[in-house]
């Protein structure tokens, strides 16, 4: 297998000590070819729907007129979405800078699924700590639990579904080649092996085809062709040529490989080799039910706070002092109509939450008025 871990709203000139959310992505090579995990160090996101992505990124990337962090243009837009509080508040607290990539966890964050020979799914999230867990949730419980199972704002409450241990996940060799095998590494949510599959969760949809149409625009159309990409299976398609089409391996000019003699389908070779879909492992229809699972999630009067307020009742009296002052500090800066909206969303979690961030403001504001006051009058 192999991993690649970073932060995501800087870009290559981003220092492994900033505060920022964490790509934690992990490919492995199974017999029936790859499967990514493309998630991050956190297990919640701060939207719910995709459109929403592109706002979003552009207010967390540099400004473009100076190329600093604009938290004007961030808590702007976290304000108007409230969704985002459950995020924020992991971003802001001491979680929001891990002491290092061997000091932090790594989630889905999405809702996936796990499917059998006989068309049974189950809805699973996937957590990697020290030891590797999913949570899984039937089809039934994911109809009528009190929160949307495919919300990428919301976590699975461990009370009601406990972790279940399968492995370890061990990492014990740097990359021989950054350039080969990390830059040129391309995950992607959509690469799934037989067994595992996606969900109705409409963030998810979305990178399922904007992952590999980003690679293919990046590395050529023939992407998965380079070694690190390569799956440790035969692989049986009919693709053939394009940009950065690599040298015939051994085997690749089988029925089925990339110098085959056929490159059409539906056609009569199949008793020469030419590949044909394989039943067993046809992926159960997707059940398809209810507002909640296909339809815009209308979050008017969603629940967009209980859960950032339970993680910051999980908070010693240091993290939630440290959290307080990252608001102000990060607040300082901004219109008053914004630093109130958040102050409001900081209320609706807590009120003890609230409290402290409005008074870290007014003690922030008041030292920046001294030291101004100072400087006027030496």
């Amino acid at each position: 297998m192999v991993a690649r871990f970073s932060t995501v709203a800087g870009g290559q000139d981003s220092a492994d000590n900033l505060r920022d959310v964490r790509g934690f992505s992990v490919r492995f090579y199974t017999e029936e070819g790859n499967w990514d995990m493309v998630g991050n160090n956190t297990p919640v996101f701060f939207i719910r729907e995709p459109s929403k992505f592109p706002d979003f990124i552009h207010t967390q990337k540099k400004d473009p007129r100076n190329n600093l962090v604009n938290w004007q243009n961030r808590w702007e837009f976290w304000a108007n979405h409230p969704q985002s509080f459950h995020q924020v508040t992991i971003l802001l607290s001491d979680r929001g800078i891990p002491y290092s990539y061997r000091h932090m966890n790594g989630y889905s964050s999405h809702t996936l699924s796990f499917y059998n020979e006989r068309g049974e799914r189950v809805w699973v999230k996937w957590h990697f700590k020290t030891n590797q867990g999913i949570r899984n949730l039937t089809d039934e419980q994911a109809r009528h639990y009190h929160i949307n199972p495919f919300d990428l704002t919301k976590v699975w409450p461990h009370a009601d579904f406990p972790l279940m241990e399968i492995g370890q996940l061990e990492l014990n060799r740097n990359p021989d080649n950054y350039f080969a095998q990390v830059e040129q590494l391309a995950f992607s949510p959509s690469n799934f092996v037989p067994g595992i599959s996606g969900s109705p969760d409409r963030v998810l949809q979305s990178r399922l085809w904007a992952y590999a149409d980003a690679h293919r625009y990046r590395l050529s159309v023939n992407y998965q062709q380079i070694e690190v990409n390569r799956p440790r299976c035969p692989v049986s398609n009919y693709q053939r040529d394009g940009l950065m089409a690599a040298a015939a391996s051994p085997g690749e000019a089988r029925e089925g490989g990339q110098y085959a003699l056929t490159n059409f389908y539906p056609n009569d070779r199949a008793a020469e080799g030419a590949p044909v879909p394989d039943a067993s492992v046809v992926e159960p229809p997707m059940p398809l039910e209810q507002e909640a699972w296909v339809n815009y999630h209308d979050n008017r009067d969603e629940d967009n706070f209980s859960q950032a307020g339970e993680l910051y009742r999980l908070f010693d009296e240091g993290q939630r002092e440290r959290l307080a002052r990252v608001f102000a500090t990060t607040l300082q800066e901004v219109t008053a109509g914004v630093r109130q909206r958040v102050i409001a969303q900081c209320c609706a979690a807590d009120e003890d939450y609230g409290r402290r961030v409005a008074q870290a403001c007014r003690e922030g504001a008041g030292e920046s008025a001294t030291a101004e006051q100072t400087l006027n009058n030496p």
